[in-house]
């Protein structure tokens, strides 16, 4: 299994593999290498934290996270 979401294999060093093969240093290169040509922008090279956009949306990130990583989900 390989893709987006990493190669499962447990060697967090070669997740962000692209379709050919080559192994990428940062997000938006990885990202990028998976981006269907026209269909959008391709990433810059450094992502912005959404946070900053939307005050407010750290606290409910915590919020839903602490969810999912609480012991119903575990």
């Amino acid at each position: 299994v390989r893709g987006l979401c990493g190669t499962f294999n447990g060697d967090q060093s070669d997740d962000f593999t692209t379709p050919e093969g080559d192994v990428e240093l940062g997000v938006s290169a990885f990202a990028n290498a998976f981006r269907a040509a026209g269909a959008c922008p391709p990433l810059a090279p450094a992502i912005p934290d959404p946070c900053d956009a939307f005050p407010g949306s750290r606290e409910r990130a915590r919020a839903a996270c602490a969810v999912l990583m609480g012991p119903v989900f575990q």
